[in-house]
């Protein structure tokens, strides 16, 4: 049997799909129908207004929104912070500032990698003796 401790709230649990005891499931499940009814009824609301309306953390309404559960499609206020610097997005883990920066440095590392790997002459490796034996 695989146990494990919540996350949420510390109780040790049976592993399960959610990864998250019995109670924090219900309790996340209550803050899900709980943030649908809002939206429902204030289609334009964003989701700081949520969040305060509704006291459910912006974590977990953004952790609904990257799930699927809830759809901004209809909803033109509602957007989520980027993972790295927080600035509003409607799609995705980063914004566009964030993600050419990323693409800047990989493509920085790339580069200094492949100047760092200069192909070696022939006599300069580690056969070096057995090389000059040949000639």
């Amino acid at each position: 049997m695989n146990l494990d401790n919540c996350p949420r709230c510390g109780r040790l649990y049976v592993k399960n799909i959610m990864e998250l005891c019995q109670p924090c499931v219900k309790d996340l499940e209550h803050q899900y129908e709980i943030c649908v009814n809002y939206l429902r009824e204030n289609r334009g609301t964003n989701i700081q207004e949520l969040s305060d309306a509704t006291e459910i953390p912006i974590k977990e309404i953004t952790r609904f929104i990257r799930e699927g559960r809830i759809s901004i499609a209809n909803a033109p206020n509602m957007m989520y912070p980027c993972e790295v610097c927080g600035t509003l997005i409607r799609e995705g883990h980063m914004c566009d500032s964030c993600r050419s920066r990323l693409r800047k440095d990989i493509s920085n590392v790339i580069k200094e990698s492949a100047a760092a790997e200069t192909p070696k002459k022939p006599g300069e490796g580690a056969y070096r003796a057995v090389d000059k034996l040949r000639e």
